[in-house]
């Protein structure tokens, strides 16, 4: 590690620092960055890993005339966050709280001569909501912006809305190492581009599909250990998730050797231990760091010249429907393998292996989906709100929040009752003022007294960072005692304003009833499985201890890729007779009428229900007519129209409103498919059951009046002109017409009743001719057609031979169009 504090320099003057650091490749742009900055409010810059973009610029930044105030860098990780600023400050000579200082959750480090601030994410979002023109900030840089985080997005919006109404003189700089420029220059199309040469060794990229005779774990050690013994140096693993991370570790301890220490590095390790996994290994020994993709961001591992990349990762997909988060194993992209095969050309030429066929890698997608199109919405719209957008259209954005996961947020943030009418209500503004997940938020909203207060800010500190693996009972966790949970509570407290009182698992249940009512949760079964208020299933281990309580509630669910059951992580039992004497309104009262198909009658039954939960019920003796009637429509809903009694006129009328929408569609016709007359039943239908108590009475209820209902006085005269139900024929005869789904309808008449006619009859306003089924005297079909003419000219004769045999008695003209038309023999003929 580069140590600096031996420069005894003023931290403007750093001559022997700046000859030292001259060579860093971002150097040779830092003329054209700081020109760029000057002459534009948003400026790109490309520099790949280990350019000094993140660990030497910023200071070089302070210095620009041009920047009147702070900077804020911003940096994903938390971790990351802290090692640069350990950096910066370590170059001037300082320890982080001076020049340079650092705010992230649980730990700030600033003091009054700060003029750098590195700060994570969330801090970056809740800075400008606190004071939006970012009073004495000068310049914001967002690193590694190709991670596409959530916060990253939404600040980026934020800082251009900011840019554009409050502050023009604000400066804005974005960089990453792969930054996806075509996206970028589309929405800022005046923004200069900056790009940097790296300063990477060269690193040989190695291809190697894993054997398939072995578990994957295992074949990843054995790989892992052979290139160890190939190879000199420390290395650098990277693994999907922490529990491959935990294998593999086990499998790699019997086959490596004894001067090789093993190292994992993942997002829920406290920072001291992911300190211990970045520092470089004791004289005489090497290190393998197992890692997740943390370690693909601006944070430095030293001594690392090997990296095995498993080319897998591990990423979080909300489902809107059900409202969980599902961790899913995918192949990384192909920006994410070279930035990993990037880590092995830090220091001295290195080794990439890959863990796949180099064929898959080439087909890998060119970049990861950003967060924004793939998690919960709920803390950005409630962002969004405090921020006074109530349309996203309004802000700016590379990917505009997916419509699916926009509903869900503010579904949940009106069950929080944090909104109502497109406003934040007065609990929403304080849940927005803690800058905290929704459901946290309004959990601590919702203590009022000093015990309360203390224990919601314990739970939500546990809830946030939770202990893995284990036992999933909250009841038994809460007893722990964590340092960080420690602070984080201390933190969340004062946020409150707050001095907290004592922390009660007895007032647990409330509290995360007020956040979680919709994972409440009810045994179904001696096999760990729930149903939860939302309707959704969960589960635990058989043998989990909690599996022997009727009713829990469950703040973490994970949805598995396996089984359509969630699994609970964390879940504390309940009283749900206590819950409810404290929590009333959770309750809701549900008279409601069935149709039970078995004994082919209506029961009617009171509910008391936690969401689709039944607490208790009862059966009700005289349900009213509005009930049998609601219960009648809900019936028909699920079970289809086939349940009513359509009788031919009602089927012919639906088919003539179907044809009247297709062959006359600049008129307004009322759509009739199944799908539109099941979800308008009140409309049609239910002015028909006046007197209907009955499953037997709802089938003689007529149809025909009820679809009737859906048409006013001009299209009734509409339709009954232009696609009549009967045609009057030249002997005066009306006769019904069959109208088809996908066919002109048929007029079957007798050949005697057409003669006069001398063209096909046409309906639909001319447009649709009729097809023309002519019948024998005995009324059995003869010809059809659909060009009368054509026929009375040709095969009628065919049809007058035949027919003057077989009924000698009826008239068979020789000129049918021009003959009188006739119901009767020859007999009655003038």
């Amino acid at each position: 590690m580069l140590q600096c504090a031996r420069f005894n320099v003023n931290p403007f003057d750093v001559d022997p620092l700046e000859r030292f650091v001259s060579s860093l490749p971002v150097a040779a742009v830092l003329p054209q960055l700081l020109d760029a900055l000057t002459a534009a409010p948003q400026v790109l810059l490309s520099a790949p890993t280990g350019a000094g973009k993140s660990t030497w610029l910023p200071l070089q930044l302070l210095k620009m005339p041009g920047v009147n105030g702070k900077i804020l860098l911003l940096e994903p990780r938390r971790l990351a966050a802290r090692n640069v600023a350990e950096r910066l400050a370590e170059l001037l000579g300082e320890t982080p709280g001076d020049m340079v200082g650092y705010r992230m959750r649980g730990e700030t480090r600033v003091g009054p001569n700060t003029r750098l601030e590195v700060v994570t994410e969330g801090i970056l979002t809740r800075l400008i909501q606190q004071d939006p023109e970012l009073t004495g900030i000068g310049l914001v840089i967002l690193d590694e912006f190709h991670e596409r985080s959530l916060q990253a997005d939404l600040a980026l919006a934020l800082l251009l809305d900011v840019q554009q109404g409050l502050r023009d003189d604000l400066k804005l700089l974005i960089m990453s190492a792969t930054l996806d420029n075509a996206r970028l220059e589309a929405l800022l199309p005046d923004a200069p581009v900056v790009a940097s040469e790296g300063r990477a060794f060269p690193v040989e990229r190695r291809w190697q599909p894993l054997s398939v005779q072995l578990r994957s774990e295992e074949a990843i050690a054995v790989a892992t250990a052979q290139l160890l013994r190939e190879e000199t140096g420390s290395l650098l693993l990277f693994l999907p998730g922490v529990a491959e991370i935990q294998r593999v570790q086990e499998q790699l301890a019997g086959r490596v050797a004894s001067d090789v220490l093993l190292c994992p590095l993942y997002g829920a390790l406290p920072l001291s231990e992911q300190r211990k996994a970045i520092l470089p290994a004791p004289a005489g020994f090497r290190k393998v760091v197992l890692a997740t993709n943390i370690a693909e961001t601006s944070l430095t591992i030293e001594g690392i010249r090997l990296v095995v990349d498993s080319a897998l990762e591990r990423v979080a997909r909300f489902d809107a429907r059900s409202g969980l988060t599902r961790l899913v194993t995918q192949r990384v992209s192909q920006a994410s393998m070279i930035q990993r095969a990037g880590r092995a050309g830090r220091l001295e030429p290195g080794i990439c292996l890959h863990l796949t066929a180099k064929e898959q890698g080439e087909r890998a997608a060119a970049q990861a989906d950003p967060e924004i199109l793939q998690s919960d919405l709920s803390g950005l719209l409630l962002e969004l709100f405090q921020w006074g957008c109530r349309d996203v259209e309004q802000l700016n954005w590379l990917d505009r929040p997916p419509e699916a996961n926009l509903a869900a947020a503010r579904a949940l943030l009106e069950q929080l009752g944090a909104i109502e009418a497109d406003r934040l209500t007065a609990q929403g503004q304080r849940m927005a003022q803690l800058g905290l997940d929704p459901r946290l938020a309004a959990m601590l909203a919702g203590a009022h007294t000093a015990d309360e207060q203390a224990t919601a800010a314990w739970l939500a500190a546990l809830l946030e960072e939770p202990p893995r693996g284990g036992n999933s009972d909250l009841a038994a966790v809460f007893s722990r005692s964590q340092p960080n949970w420690q602070a984080r509570s201390q933190q969340l407290l004062k946020r409150m304003d707050s001095r907290g009182g004592a922390r009660d698992i007895a007032l647990a249940p409330r509290l995360l009833a007020s956040a979680f009512a919709d994972r409440i949760a009810r045994r179904r079964g001696l096999d760990g499985r729930y149903q939860l208020a939302n309707g959704m299933g969960a589960r635990l281990d058989p043998d989990d201890a909690l599996s022997r309580h009727e009713w829990l509630i469950a703040p973490l669910l994970l949805q598995g890729s396996q089984s359509p059951d969630a699994r609970m992580l964390q879940a504390l039992a309940l009283d749900i007779d206590k819950l409810l004497v404290q929590c009333p309104t959770l309750l809701r009262q549900q008279d409601s009428v069935e149709w039970d198909e078995a004994q082919g009658t209506l029961k009617a039954f009171r509910r008391q229900q936690i969401g689709q939960l039944v607490v208790k019920h009862q059966h009700l003796a005289r349900p009213s007519e509005e009930e049998l009637h609601l219960a009648m429509l809900n019936g028909i809903r699920e079970k289809g129209l086939s349940v009513l009694h359509w009788s031919p006129d009602a089927q012919q009328l639906r088919l003539r409103l179907q044809c009247a929408a297709k062959w006359l569609p600049e008129y307004p016709w009322p759509d009739v498919s199944d799908s539109a007359l099941l979800a308008t039943l009140e409309r049609w239908l239910l002015p028909q059951l006046r007197g209907v108590h009955s499953l037997r009475a709802l089938q003689n209820v007529d149809l025909t009046a009820a679809l009737g209902n859906l048409l006013d006085w001009s299209q009734r005269q509409r339709l009954d002109s232009a696609l009549p139900a009967h045609y009057t024929v030249p002997t005066g005869s009306r006769i019904a017409l069959r109208y088809h789904e996908e066919q002109p309808p048929v007029l079957a008449v007798r050949m005697q009743e057409m003669f006069g006619e001398a063209a096909t009859p046409l309906i639909a306003e001319g447009r649709i001719a009729l097809t023309l089924e002519l019948l024998s005297p005995a009324q059995r079909p003869l010809q059809i057609t659909r060009d009368l003419s054509a026929f009375w000219k040709g095969s009628y004769r065919d049809v007058q031979k035949e027919m003057k045999g077989r009924y000698p008695k009826h008239v068979w003209p020789d000129d049918p169009a021009s003959a009188l038309p006739t119901r009767r023999t020859k007999k009655y003929q003038p």
